[in-house]
């Protein structure tokens, strides 16, 4: 293997770990802004 291999397999490894923590583990948004003139996106 060389160095290229090797970087591309990391930056894969980088893409996929970004994806899968953007996708499934969502952070809850508390809702005590709801209602005002605050967008808190949770509508």
């Amino acid at each position: 293997m060389d160095i290229q291999e090797i970087l591309a397999f990391i930056a894969l490894a980088i893409a996929l770990a970004f994806l899968i923590r953007k996708f499934f583990f969502k952070r809850k948004k508390s809702d005590k802004n709801c209602g005002s003139d605050y967008d808190c996106g949770c509508h």
